[in-house]
């Protein structure tokens, strides 16, 4: 009987650590499913780490399981679930690119918040639904740290915010005009240049494709898996 009990704890820690680290639904009594839950909440954290106290969602950990998603043939679709205030951009931008080149149906549902580099992790997927309650901020990229006033470094920035651009815009039904005037916007946001866009206006400007549920996500992922 004490060799059960410590074989359980056993079992038990590597579940409690895959939930602590990821997010990830590991467990529910035996309950399996052909489809992936990855969740992105908080700061997605790059190159270098934040401080303890902020609720972050690791990039190095996520890689292997979307990689998993493509690999496992147990599994036949992904559910991106997302409430998060952005972070590193190349981290959420390689992220973005694994969940897009993803052959399997992948559905992503924003809740709460899916702003700045969050916005790509959101169209990356290949139906997108926000809830009605949700928003989404668009605005210029930002630099922390040292900046070198040099011109290549401007170059360099204004570069990598149209690698943002250029992806969102491939991923979604949004013009690029429209995405750019939105992350220039200086009379929406009282102390930030930008816009906050609430659920409804980001399906009215083609950057999400519905309003919906945790309920119509599925449904709608469990659809393109049948087709």
């Amino acid at each position: 009987m004490i060799e059960e009990k410590e074989k359980d704890k056993e079992q038990a820690a590597p579940a409690a650590d895959i939930i602590k680290e990821l997010g990830l639904l590991s467990g529910g009594g035996g309950f399996k499913s052909e489809i992936q839950y990855i969740s992105i909440i908080g700061s997605i954290e790059g190159h270098t780490a934040l401080p303890q106290d902020n609720k972050t969602t690791k990039y190095e950990h996520l890689i292997p399981e979307l990689i998993a998603v493509e690999e496992n043939p147990d599994i036949k679709g992904l559910l991106l679930i997302l409430n998060t205030v952005g972070g590193d951009v190349e981290a959420g931008l390689a992220l973005s690119e694994l969940v897009a080149g993803i052959s399997k149906p992948t559905v992503s549902l924003v809740i709460g918040g899916g702003h700045s580099i969050g916005i790509p992790l959101a169209v990356s997927a290949d139906y997108s639904f926000v809830a009605r309650s949700a928003t989404m901020t668009l605005h210029p990229i930002r630099t922390s740290g040292t900046l070198i006033t040099a011109e290549p470094t401007f170059e360099y920035m204004k570069k990598t915010q149209e690698r943002v651009v250029d992806f969102i815009v491939e991923h979604s039904h949004a013009s690029k005009e429209q995405i750019e005037e939105k992350m220039n916007c200086t009379d929406n946001m009282a102390n930030d240049v930008g816009t906050l866009l609430f659920g409804p206006e980001t399906v009215e400007m083609g950057l999400m494709d519905q309003i919906g549920t945790l309920a119509d996500a599925l449904k709608k992922l469990r659809q393109m898996i049948k087709k």
